[in-house]
């Protein structure tokens, strides 16, 4: 089916979700965001697989161009994909998610097969116990320092209207749900293609080889489902991957799509 461009807002319980749909005739993309960036952080993916696919971005809620809430769970963040797609009446889409996103990607594929062409985990979705008592207390101490800050930047829409406590709240939230036990079970239900592009280095907030030794929870992942692969593992750090390694995104996305064509016609 091919649908026209367009660009507004998803009204969504309490808010409102600034959507971006590129319309045509391609198999369409919902990209997912990093837990406080926009839509625009896609923009060298979008460009690099080029008009032959249909490419759909968001911004979440209190970030970007979107209202604020008074829910920024990651149950909302889930339940949000649901609404763009019924918006924009998409009834099957191959996921896209960095960091954040990655997670939200992992739970609506594994629970939503039929819809789900296949996802793209971009150094997010690891499996790993990250989060005990004096991280908590790293991620809330990171969050009110960086407090005073970041509402300066909130009118460029750098930020998300969201306050310290919030954020933190979010990023521990992630933690838990990142936990061996909570994302382990999801990740091995995926019954559709799933492939990941690989950081390296350090994210915001982590310290020596912390990030290495979550990325290397994937080994167990890929030994127990072959639905899921390592497509590439690149130079990048956390931060700058969606910058500096459009391409291996890009090439991840192609080799997805096949697989799930591939899927349907057999």
């Amino acid at each position: 089916m091919t649908t026209n461009a367009w660009t507004g807002t998803v009204p969504v319980e309490d808010t409102a979700l600034a959507v971006t749909d590129t319309g045509g005739a391609g198999v369409p993309v919902l990209y997912l965001n990093g837990q406080f960036a926009t839509q625009g952080y896609w923009r060298r993916v979008v460009a690099g697989l080029g008009d032959g696919w249909r490419h759909i971005t968001y911004d979440e809620r209190a970030r970007g161009r979107s209202k604020r809430s008074a829910d920024y769970s990651f149950a909302a963040a889930v339940r949000d994909v649901d609404a763009v797609l019924a918006a924009r009446d998409v009834d099957r889409a191959l996921l896209v998610g960095w960091s954040y996103g990655a997670v939200v990607a992992a739970h609506w594929a594994a629970h939503n097969p039929d819809r789900t062409v296949g996802a793209v985990l971009v150094d997010g979705a690891f499996p790993h116990d990250w989060l005990d008592e004096a991280m908590e207390v790293r991620i809330r101490k990171l969050f009110k320092r960086l407090g005073w800050f970041t509402p300066l930047l909130r009118p460029t829409g750098l930020t998300p209207r969201m306050s310290a406590a919030q954020q933190a709240e979010s990023n521990i939230e992630l933690g838990r749900l990142s936990r061996e036990r909570e994302l382990g079970p999801v990740l091995d239900r995926i019954g559709v293609p799933v492939r990941y592009v690989v950081a390296s280095g350090t994210s915001l907030g982590s310290r020596g080889d912390e990030q290495e030794r979550i990325r290397a929870s994937l080994d167990g992942v890929t030994a127990r489902n072959p639905n899921i692969r390592v497509s590439a593992k690149v130079a990048s750090n956390h931060g700058a991957l969606l910058k500096k390694d459009a391409p291996a995104v890009v090439a991840a996305v192609r080799e997805v799509a096949a697989l799930g064509e591939a899927a349907t016609a057999g």
